[in-house]
Order: C-alpha cells, then structure tokens, then sequence
C-alpha cells in the first residue's frame, strides 16, 4: 500500500499574505523562498484529530491548529513576547512529550510551539 512520506506544506487564507508571510518570518524565523518552500529540520511530526468541541485550537472557528518544534521555548516565548506578539501565559508539560506554550498571529490564528522531551 502507498503511503504519505510527510507534510508537503501548511496553507491558510489570509487578508493579506505579504504581511503574514513577514510576521511568521521576522517573529517564528520561518524563512520561505518566492514559492513559500521551507526546508525545516528533521524531527516527530504529530497528526491527531481532537474532539469537534475542543478549545485546545483557541477558537471554535479555528478548524486546525498549526504546531512548530522549537529547541528552547522559553527563549522563543520571551523572543516573541518582546516583538509584541499574542503569547498565551501559561505553557503546559506533558511527561515523556514535551513543553508547550501558544502564540497567535495577527490574523487570530493559534499557533502551537513545542519543544519536545
């Protein structure tokens, strides 16, 4: 049987794309060329559906929530906390998983950060 070998990529509509596409990358570091191609490390990817009435993505209007591996999430929560960006307060520890903390976009958009175990 044939199977997926990753994610090919991340799409979302935006009021404006430029200036999104230039907070995710003066704030997250995420560097794409002309064609929005990212070549990200090497590392788990996580793919679990949640329950329809979960307010784990913030929003019930947000349908998906995007999650970034970081290396240190208390550097990058304080990175983007000085950039003025919407940082959750509270972070969260899951044993043998991780750390998570939360950001959103300037489009209302949860993004997850996590640093794995």
């Amino acid at each position: 049987m044939e199977h997926v070998l990753g994610i090919g990529g991340y799409f979302l509509r935006s009021a404006d794309p430029a200036a999104l596409g230039a907070w995710y990358r003066d704030n997250l570091g995420l560097d794409t060329d002309g064609n929005g191609l990212w070549r990200q490390e090497a590392g788990p990817t996580v793919f679990a559906p949640f329950e329809a009435e979960t307010d784990y993505f913030g929003s019930r209007t947000q349908q998906t929530m995007l999650n970034f591996r970081v290396r240190d999430l208390d550097a990058m929560l304080a990175q983007l906390r000085a950039q003025g960006a919407d940082v959750a307060q509270e972070t969260q520890d899951m044993e043998g998983v991780g750390r998570f903390g939360w950001v959103t976009d300037p489009e209302g958009n949860r993004i997850e950060l996590w640093q794995p175990s």
